[in-house]
């Protein structure tokens, strides 16, 4: 796996060009084999209206051989009974029959051949009638002795003439018919064969087309495969790398804390130690001065208030290092003190609520419980603009929770996400070190931030060792640490709470300048 800078190369917005040339040779194909099947369907169409036609000219030539023979045959039947009745269809027939030739005449209309068919028959039948007409009319002069002696019996030959033709016409259509529907057969196959070529065809392009796609659809589904196991990998990378610097970040932590604790230590007994033989030292060197060289005696007393304010200056560090109070009065009594501090130097109204038994905690919960406390509101004197905090810490379900709570401008939802958030992510860190979590979010109604932490008090078995608490010695007198107090002031931001052992550093330094001097410095 590797990474590049080079820029994203831009996403294609159409198909390759072979894919959409084949799509269009796949149209093509139908709307040609579209165009042949509209083609035969009129061929189909136009042989439907021959054979319909033929039909049509067979019923109507049959019709009109049948007008023919039944005059005949009425036109005999008269002659031979003299009845009347014979004559009504003998004197209807001319019109029937010319009706008839007309309808002959519209439906041969497109064919010259049958035209003069129809001509030759038109003339046969009028010829036909031409007799007919003739014998009646002998027929009513002379009778029937007459029409035998002048015309003779009535032979059937014209009869036979017309039924031939009729039998020509027929025939003539039926092979017209046959032509035509031997013509649209051969087209009919040629469509078919054609039709089916250009379906193989269609069906071949599908098919490539179709293992195109499926072959770019393959390609996809493996560039997507081979994408979501580098993202995979580059999570699980990530994931790792998070954990590792979660964990040096508490293991930095706890060495901090560590580093605190011995450094705090280190000042107290050591430095505090040397203060005070160097206090005493001065006060012994002063008392022998008094009285022969008082202005040295002064400039001792002067280096020995230097010297408190440096035991002064020591403590402060102590404190910020490591808080007295938190391990030798607990958690509870640290936080009232911090608060106090911080409400009288910042001018902010800070609550403290503590609810059940807090100070059973560990050293490792009491210190990390403080230092976020001691996080959130240097952030509120900061940043939030806020007028009143609520410092509330309780123990409930086997777990400590706290939430610092303000009603300033509130902060945005993505601030532990941020790189920057050095004092959110450290409090995180600590919560995270004890197996708690941490959560910061606006305030009751949108107002304000609240911080959230809970740690369980049973990870204390889980969490490194705690670091050794600087146990420090009992005071004096508190009486006595309140008047050195009252001479000496802290000119602390935050005025930090004052342990025992600092106490009676202060009370050595301060017997052995009040034994020092004769009278006021």
């Amino acid at each position: 796996m590797y990474f590049t800078l080079d820029p994203a190369p831009q996403r294609a917005r159409a198909l390759p060009l072979y894919k959409t040339l084949l799509c269009f040779v796949c149209v093509l194909i139908l709307v040609v084999n579209g165009y042949f099947l509209l083609r035969n369907l009129d061929g189909l169409k136009a042989a439907n209206t021959v054979q319909e036609r033929t039909a049509q000219v067979t019923d109507e030539l049959q019709h009109l051989n049948l007008l023919v023979t039944d005059a005949e045959s009425n036109l005999r039947g008269y002659f031979l009974s003299g009845s009347e009745i014979y004559l009504g269809s003998v004197q209807m027939a001319p019109t029937r029959i010319d009706t008839q030739l007309r309808k002959l005449g519209s439906l041969l209309a497109d064919n010259p051949s049958q035209q003069k068919n129809l001509a030759q028959l038109r003339v046969l039948v009028e010829r036909q009638l031409g007799m007919m007409q003739q014998a009646l009319t002998i027929y009513r002069q002379g009778g029937l002795d007459d029409i035998l002696t002048i015309t003779g019996a009535p032979s059937d030959g014209d009869s036979d003439e017309i039924r031939l033709q009729v039998v020509i016409m027929l025939s003539e259509q039926n092979e017209l018919l046959k032509a035509r529907s031997a013509g649209f057969y051969d087209q009919y196959q040629h469509a078919v064969i054609l039709g089916l070529g250009i379906n193989a065809a269609a069906i071949f392009v599908l098919l490539l087309f179709y293992r195109l796609i499926r072959s770019s659809f393959a390609a996809r589904i493996d560039a997507e495969h081979a994408l979501q196991q580098a993202n995979e990998q580059l999570e699980l990378i990530v994931a790792r790398r998070t954990e590792q610097l979660s964990v040096l970040s508490r293991h930095l932590i706890h060495v901090s804390e560590e580093e605190k604790s011995k450094l705090a230590r280190e000042l107290h007994d050591e430095m505090g130690a040397n203060l005070t033989a160097i206090g005493m030292d001065l006060g012994s060197v002063a008392e022998q001065l008094q009285g022969s060289r008082p202005d040295l005696a002064a400039m001792l007393g002067r280096a020995r208030g230097t010297l408190v304010d440096t035991v002064q200056l020591k403590r402060r560090i102590v404190e910020d290092l490591r808080p007295s109070l938190l391990d030798n009065l607990g958690l509870s009594a640290a936080l009232q003190s911090y608060c106090e501090d911080y409400a009288r130097v910042t001018g902010l109204d800070c609550d403290v609520l503590v609810e059940g038994d807090i100070d059973a905690a560990g050293p490792m919960h009491a210190i990390a419980l403080f230092r976020i406390v001691q996080e959130s509101l240097n952030n509120i004197a900061k940043y939030a603009q806020a007028t009143n905090v609520i410092v509330h810490l309780g123990r409930e379900d086997g777990e400590l929770s706290l939430e610092v709570t303000d009603d300033g401008v509130g902060i945005p939802p993505d601030a532990l996400t941020r790189s920057k958030s050095h004092g959110l992510l450290g409090m995180r860190e600590r919560a995270l070190l004890l197996g708690g979590k941490l959560d910061v979010s606006r305030g009751v109604n949108g107002v304000g931030t609240c911080v959230r932490a809970s740690i369980p008090l049973d990870a204390q078995a889980a969490a490194p060792a705690a670091p050794a608490a600087p146990q420090w010695p009992a005071a004096p007198v508190r009486a006595m640490a309140d008047a050195l107090k009252a001479k000496s002031p802290v000119p602390s931001p935050v005025l930090p709470a004052m342990g025992n052992d600092d106490l009676g550093e202060s009370l050595g330094l301060e017997a052995a300048s009040a034994g020092g001097r004769g009278g006021p410095a």
